[in-house]
């Protein structure tokens, strides 16, 4: 068993963790992260099966995000007061026994329940990871502990199409779809005790506690902002919607002057976004998710309703996407050393050219020709993300003191977060709109215009990022 370790000792003296530490960190990183992208490949089956309606199938999709965009800084702040370590591994506890109530849910409401408690879980967990990587790591090794991060993350999300259709395409027992989600039990298992082994334990300077009244009121706040931006589209709007959205601003304010009464003690420092870097990472990470997380959906949907691919099949087209982003990561350590910050210029700027190549394609083939087409742009656009995914977390996070590492962890965290269901939604909005009309090859292309200006947005805010 590690010894804990005070940040400051941490910060500039402690020894960087084994291999095996990382190892298992980014592990709950990829689950997590898998969990979100996973589950799009599971639902005509799960539909079938638990005979659930639009509204549920939706709600199995986006509990899991509000559940976790709502509760990352809360999380981040318990591993600063009770150790990163213990909040870890509490997480990833919590993790796998509701990955098995969603994998054993005998209704569609309890698939429901199940998934907010997973995304809840993800929630504790996530912002330990980057707060004890920014930790007790230091210089090279640093950098190097965020690229992985950045690839595990990445490869969550790239990969969780193809490996839910494999798994959904054996039929373990003949558990089919659920198979999705009880794949995280064995995985909890190993790193469960791995992580207590091999985690090195942190956390903030004795005296802080925990605010509770903050912690309502920001995860209030971003409810009222992801819920209806997640499920206002499929709902058509109602008024309850825009009240949520018309609330937020004034919840979010009033967090904002409590959580500056409060001083230190507060949930979130506001002196952290005095910090350039750290203000503008989060603003990039918004506007970078936005265009990500959105493309995942509309490729899918394009690949699979447009074009007639099975999940599978759809999963294998991913592979491209996949490739490029695995080249790109392994080196955005090595690249941002020689660009400094233009590196996530370049990454959104090669970014939005695949996602203009496949538009490209896509406008010559339409729904028919050969989906071989398609790969070249993917796989520019893989290159793309990873040169902006990977050396974000680093230059977010660069400047900030360890006693605030997993609160800055988790405002980051939900910056993506919060990017992704609000780029689905926008992007969502565009698509189907266009698709009204029956064109699949109209709809993507108009997605992709979207995603591309989210692109060249994410540039220009790079150029606010001081100067290393």
């Amino acid at each position: 068993m590690t010894t804990p370790i005070l940040d400051r000792a941490a910060d500039d003296q402690a020894a960087p963790p084994r291999l095996g530490a990382l190892l298992v960190m980014l592990t709950g990183t990829f689950i997590t992260t898998l969990d979100f992208f996973i589950v799009n490949v599971a639902i005509p089956a799960t539909q079938r099966d638990l005979h659930a309606g639009p509204a549920t199938i939706q709600l199995i999709v986006a509990g899991f995000g509000l559940a976790l965009a709502a509760g990352l800084i809360t999380g981040g702040r318990l591993g600063d007061l009770y150790g990163r370590r213990r909040m870890f591994v509490l997480g990833l506890v919590l993790f796998t026994l509701a990955s098995l109530a969603c994998g054993l849910a005998p209704g569609a409401g309890f698939l429901v329940g199940a998934r907010v408690a997973q995304g809840a879980a993800a929630a504790l967990l996530t912002p330990q990871v980057l707060a004890i990587v920014n930790t007790v790591y230091t210089g090279e090794h640093r950098a190097k502990a965020f690229n992985a991060y950045g690839l595990a993350m990445g490869f969550g999300g790239v990969f969780g199409q193809l490996i839910g259709g494999l798994l959904i395409r054996a039929d373990i027992a003949g558990l089919g779809w659920r198979t999705v989600f009880l794949i995280n039990v064995p995985v909890g298992l190993v790193a469960v005790p791995a992580a207590m082994r091999l985690v090195p334990e942190s956390r903030a300077p004795q005296g802080a506690r925990l605010d509770l009244a903050g912690a309502l009121l920001v995860s209030t706040g971003l409810v009222l902002i992801v819920l209806p931006v997640v499920e206002g589209r499929q709902q058509g709007w109602p008024l309850w919607t825009w009240l949520c959205l018309g609330a937020a601003p004034f919840v979010l304010a009033t967090f904002a002057g409590y959580q500056r009464r409060l001083g230190q003690r507060a949930l979130v420092d506001l002196r952290l976004f005095g910090h350039r870097a750290f203000s503008v990472g989060a603003v990039i990470a918004l506007v970078g998710q936005m265009a990500v997380a959105s493309f995942f959906l509309i490729l899918a949907l394009y690949l699979q309703e447009g074009r007639g691919l099975s999940p599978l099949e759809s999963g294998l087209i991913f592979l491209a996407l996949g490739a490029g982003y695995f080249v790109s990561s392994a080196q955005a350590a090595q690249v941002a050393a020689r660009l400094g910050r233009q590196v996530l210029a370049v990454g959104a700027l090669i970014l939005a050219l695949g996602y203009g190549l496949l538009a490209a394609v896509a406008g010559v083939i339409g729904t028919g020709g050969g989906t071989g087409w398609l790969i070249p742009g993917l796989l520019v656009a893989g290159c793309g993300m990873g040169l902006v995914m990977a050396p974000l977390p680093a230059a977010a996070l660069n400047g900030i003191e360890p006693r605030h590492a997993a609160s800055a962890a988790g405002v980051i965290s939900t910056s993506l977060q919060a990017g992704g269901a609000i780029g689905i939604a926008v992007v969502g909005v565009v698509y189907y709109d266009v698709l009204g009309a029956g064109h699949f090859t109209g709809a993507f292309v108009a997605g992709l215009a979207v995603v591309s200006c989210c692109c060249a947005a994410s540039a220009a805010v790079v150029q606010l990022l001081p100067r290393p």
